[in-house]
């Protein structure tokens, strides 16, 4: 499958560490004579670089974690509310998350507590749950343990010190990302750009327990541990060093997040194809396979046989890959028809993998996830549904395509136009590579500055293939766009900064007027100082504002609704309503719902949609055959549901409940079903039968109506 050149980059990682080691020494003396420095003069140079860059890292991590801090104090007031204002602060998802951990430090031992969320059956009634397995909850026993071991019990309070770890790693994040712009450039730009565009590169604002609040970070590691692995020339230490960085991050990174498999699948589909055009050393990218294969199977064994790891495209592609190895054909290589036949191994290896993954999900039980390749079907307009759920994943704007002002929020932090440019040259250049690879000739063992070929560097063309996958994702989907600006940052701030970049691009250009080599380092060092200052100018300012305005994060109604429950429910009651409130009323109280806002699991998808139907135009005996099959005590109808008016209609909860029951309403000219019931929602306030015999209003305020179940139906007129 290698190519001359690839198989001679290969033999000089075998003896990297042997001769390398040996030889060095001489060779270094003697470069070092030429030049007129001694070892000891470059061993003090070295390390000065080194200390200042590890310091400008971890400084921009740690102002990253305490401007979050102080962003989200000034927001939610955090330190002057009560316990109850604060977890009202974590929503739909988020809350459940906290929930866990409230759980697990009240828990007699943290056996017990584990054990309590393996078993659970205090949470959704009737029915037991592996909470752990279902919902990731691996951050949440991590900061459970630290907490209780570090006796922060009475120093911090429990919410204090788990959204401090959230915002500890999203500081390692910046930090990973600083260091990925180093390795590949020595460039600070990376973090600014990061910070400045916060809205497109996180959610931490609004989610923090979220699990790619969690995850992220550890991935951020991972590329950039990945990033120095593939490096040619690495040091035997430095490559160990980088190897098992990858390795422990990639298994952390599939521990932290349920979907962490699929970005791991797009990187490994980026590293085939930097393999596939030998523009790597084909020993360290099946290394990487390796590390893949490693960390599914712990995975799955530690997640409790998650058998969705097992369906996963991630282990189709790299067994087809393994597989391809220990099959491959034993043609000569070097020659010309051995290399135009390598596109031929990308579909051989493309149907393997499509195959096995078609055998496995044949043969292996699964059923997490489904709904996903559902939702990608009629995304993509390979199918249409009614189904209420599909349409309402549809109509989240995570999963649309993004808006204009996504790309303008970019373009006007200058990080979009500098992507772009960078973009094409590496580009053209790895354009370049390839057919100059096709054509026999070899990749150099060494590139120079003055060579003008970026593309023959294995990070970059592996960030470039990463960051367009990436790309191609976001453009479908809103939600990608917090994993792919990291990197769209990242990569803009090599190029400007590396004088490799503009080596390349002077290459073509022809100059000879100026001296492209100086041309390049002047411009390396102009054009990022012009665009830090720049920014510093413009959005310095926006930050300081943000950190001086007090905004104020204040509910009431939903205030006064928990603590209504806390103190007027039974213990023993079951609540129903949107899965959103729920999760927020099984933080806030701990008393027992009927569905969460989940959905890797059917029978809470179907859960969440009956229990929906409270919003529809069904009659009061179908809503309350539904609530009470699964055991409902009481009735929560939010008013910014029943009379919701969204900005896109036909998007609304009532509008795809219309759809999904045949119940909508003449339109237009154009004749549809109509139901013989009013609007549940609305026909319950009014006090009349049939609905006061099911249901018992006990509870009100401006946003919040909560009705009692009742068990014996009285009759009334």
């Amino acid at each position: 499958k290698m190519s001359s050149g690839a198989a001679d980059l290969r033999q000089r990682k075998k003896q990297n560490c042997t001769e390398s080691d040996k030889m060095a020494p001489e060779e270094r003396n003697k470069e070092n004579s030429k030049l007129g420095r001694s070892p000891k003069y470059l061993l003090i140079q070295r390390f000065a670089k080194l200390f200042f860059g590890c310091l400008a890292a971890v400084t921009s991590g740690m102002m990253y974690a305490v401007y979050l801090s102080t962003y989200h104090e000034r927001k939610f007031w955090f330190s002057s509310r009560q316990e109850l204002e604060r977890e009202i602060t974590f929503q739909g998802d988020s809350a459940i998350y906290y929930s866990f951990y409230k759980e697990l430090l009240k828990a007699p031992s943290f056996e017990r507590g584990v054990y309590e969320l393996t078993h659970n059956n205090k949470t959704i009634s009737l029915k037991t749950i592996n909470a752990v397995q279902q919902m990731t909850l691996y951050p949440e026993l991590i900061a459970s343990v630290l907490y209780q071991a570090s006796g922060s019990e009475e120093v911090i309070e429990p919410v204090y010190f788990y959204i401090g770890i959230v915002f500890g790693l999203q500081g390692i994040y910046v930090t990973a990302l600083f260091v990925t712009s180093w390795v590949m450039s020595g460039t600070w730009l990376a973090g600014t750009w990061f910070i400045i565009n916060r809205t497109d590169t996180t959610r931490i604002d609004y989610s923090i327990p979220s699990r790619e609040n969690w995850a992220l970070p550890y991935f951020a590691c991972q590329v950039a541990a990945l990033t120095g692995y593939l490096k040619k020339n690495l040091n035997c230490s430095a490559e160990k060093f980088c190897y098992l960085l990858v390795s422990a991050s990639t298994y952390t990174f599939m521990m932290m997040w349920e979907y962490s498999h699929y970005l791991l699948f797009v990187q490994a589909v980026s590293l085939f194809l930097l393999d596939s055009f030998a523009l790597a050393q084909t020993e360290k990218v099946h290394e990487v396979y390796k590390i893949y294969l490693f960390s599914l199977f712990l995975g799955y064994l530690l997640q409790f046989e998650n058998s969705a790891l097992l369906v996963s495209p991630l282990l189709s592609l790299v067994a087809a890959l393994m597989l391809y190895k220990c099959l491959q054909m034993n043609m000569k290589k070097g020659t010309f028809m051995s290399r135009l036949l390598k596109i031929m191994y990308i579909y051989l290896v493309l149907t393997i993998t499509v195959t096995l993954n078609f055998l496995l999900k044949m043969f292996v039980p699964h059923k997490e996830n489904e709904h996903l390749l559902k939702f990608i079907e009629i995304k993509f307009g390979l199918n249409t549904t009614k189904n209420f759920t599909m349409n309402w994943l549809l109509c989240q704007e995570s999963l649309q395509a993004p808006s204009q002002d996504f790309f303008l929020r970019l373009t006007q932090s200058s990080v979009l136009p500098f992507y772009i440019l960078v973009l094409i040259i590496c580009l053209f250049s790895v354009t370049q590579v390839i057919f100059r690879n096709i054509c026999g000739e070899p990749l150099k063992e060494t590139v120079k500055l003055e060579d003008g070929r970026i593309g023959e560097r294995p990070e970059i063309v592996y960030h470039v293939i990463h960051t367009i996958l990436l790309g191609c994702l976001a453009m479908c989907l809103e939600g990608v766009k917090y994993l792919w600006t990291p990197y769209v940052c990242m990569l803009a701030a090599f190029g400007v900064c590396s004088p490799e970049l503009w080596m390349t691009l002077f290459k073509w250009l022809r100059l000879k007027a100026v001296h492209p080599i100086l041309l390049a380092l002047i411009l390396s060092m102009a054009v990022p100082t012009i665009i830090g200052f720049s920014l510093w100018k413009e959005f310095f300012p926006r930050i300081m504002t943000e950190l001086s305005e007090l905004q104020g994060f204040y509910d009431p109604d939903t205030v006064e609704l928990m603590t209504w429950i806390k103190r007027q429910a039974p213990v023993a009651a079951v609540f129903a309503g949107s899965p959103q409130l729920m999760g927020v009323i099984k933080l806030c109280t701990g008393w027992m719902v009927s569905s969460l806002p989940l959905y890797n699991d059917d029978d809470l998808l179907k859960r969440n949609e009956n229990i929906y139907q409270i919003y529809s135009k069904r009659s009061a005996e179908d809503i309350y055959k539904i609530l009470t099959s699964y055991k409902v005590n009481f009735l929560v109808i939010e008013d910014s549901i029943c009379n919701e008016v969204g900005p896109v209609r036909g998007c609304r909860v009532k509008d795809l409940l219309d759809i999904a029951n045949g119940h909508v309403v003449c339109e237009e000219g154009d004749s549809y079903a109509y139901s013989k019931y009013g609007r549940f929602c609305h026909e319950i306030k009014m006090n009349y039968s049939p609905y006061v015999n099911y249901f018992t209003r006990v509870y009100w305020n401006r946003s919040y109506f909560v009705y009692r179940i009742n068990t014996v139906i009285s009759f009334q007129s």
